[in-house]
């Protein structure tokens, strides 16, 4: 069974990081939510708590396959200032394991430098971001590049989950779940 790793940080958008582990988790992947910020209770943009399995400082990224990090302001700013996703998703992607980020998040990812000669999308209008960071922006709600994953809003976010199940549980185990939970697009 494949194992991601989902980031957490306070001011996240509850929807995009959300939908994923719920996604992923009817694929059959073991996904783990990691609070950044230093406490397990995590305050979403829209104030929503939500409570996490771990602490991302506490956690041992090589047993993991995939990073993810949803977008959310002020939760990009928040992932963007952790030394423990910095590390994570710098490891994880030279490693070759699958690095994700939907909405806002690409930016970080374009400030880790992970993007670097990379296919990717972002939030409309963040794509300087993208672009200063050595990425082809596409405008499109989903982009895949080798092991990076892109997802462009809340809107790409049952694509951008699908895909990331596709390649964590397999083509099937992603078509499963599409059907069942009716998605026709």
């Amino acid at each position: 069974m494949s194992k991601a790793v989902i980031f957490f940080a306070p001011g996240l958008e509850e929807c995009e990081g959300l939908l994923c582990v719920d996604i992923l988790r009817r694929a059959g992947v073991d996904v783990t939510i990691a609070a950044v910020g230093g406490e397990k209770v995590v305050r979403s943009a829209r104030q929503v708590n939500v409570v996490a399995d771990a602490l991302a400082e506490e956690l041992d990224y090589s047993q993991f396959d995939a990073a993810i990090l949803p977008g959310g302001i002020p939760g990009v700013h928040n992932l963007k200032a952790s030394d423990t996703v910095k590390e994570a998703c710098t490891r994880m992607a030279a490693d070759g394991k699958i690095v994700s980020a939907i909405c806002a998040a690409p930016t970080v990812l374009a400030a880790f430098g992970l993007l670097q000669g990379k296919r990717a999308t972002v939030y409309p209008g963040m794509d300087e971001a993208l672009t200063a960071g050595g990425a082809e922006y596409t405008g499109l709600p989903l982009s895949v590049d080798g092991n990076i994953i892109t997802g462009e809003a809340l809107g790409a976010a049952i694509p951008f989950a699908l895909a990331l199940a596709s390649r964590l549980a397999g083509p099937d185990a992603s078509a499963t779940v599409k059907n069942a939970i009716v998605y026709r697009y």
